[in-house]
């Protein structure tokens, strides 16, 4: 069993801040921008603090730091491994199943497809399609599903420029709740 190093609320700060200026694949918003509205709609929707911190960092995997860490990977995976490490095997599961996610909606729920932004519907191709019968039992069999076909759906709904954003200390707390929660 890996020993993890909880992510300290000064780390967490440095990443989210870190994306600050990183352009979202040709979205309206930058990758901090992103992050913070998948966190606030998390919180609105009634998530716990774990959840709330992935939805913060399911993107992670595309800071400097974290591609730095995690050279050749796939943002989701990159982004996965960083939180195993530092946040624990739920964040990294979801965080790693937010592309899977889109293939899996847009293989079970008709009207997810028109949801999706030109530049999703895009990489959506390059993340071979609508999942096939197959891997969508697969998928729908983990008991973490809810949590990932949640989060993934903030995901394509923080895309706005002028949508609210989960401040800097909110996400502090819940990040030091979760840290707590864990150690207990």
């Amino acid at each position: 069993m890996t020993t993890r190093t909880p992510l300290t609320g000064e780390e967490l700060t440095a990443l989210v801040e870190g994306l600050a200026g990183l352009p979202y694949g040709g979205e309206a918003v930058d990758q901090r921008t992103h992050a913070l509205q998948r966190a606030w709609l998390a919180s609105e929707a009634g998530a716990d603090d774990e959840l709330v911190v992935a939805a913060a960092l399911h993107d992670i995997g595309r800071a400097r730091p974290v591609r730095a860490e995690h050279p050749g990977l796939p943002h989701e995976l990159a982004g996965a491994e960083f939180a195993r490490s530092r946040l624990g095997e739920r964040a990294a599961w979801v965080i790693a199943q937010h592309v899977p996610a889109k293939r899996y909606l847009v293989a079970t729920d008709p009207a997810y497809h028109a949801l999706l932004s030109p530049a999703s519907v895009a990489s959506l191709k390059v993340q071979g399609g609508p999942m096939d019968e197959h891997e969508v039992a697969e998928f729908a069999a983990h008991p973490l599903v809810a949590d990932a076909v949640a989060l993934r759906r903030w995901d394509d709904a923080a895309k706005d420029p002028d949508a609210p954003v989960l401040s800097m200390p909110a996400l502090l707390v819940a990040h030091a709740r979760c840290i707590a929660a864990q150690q207990a």
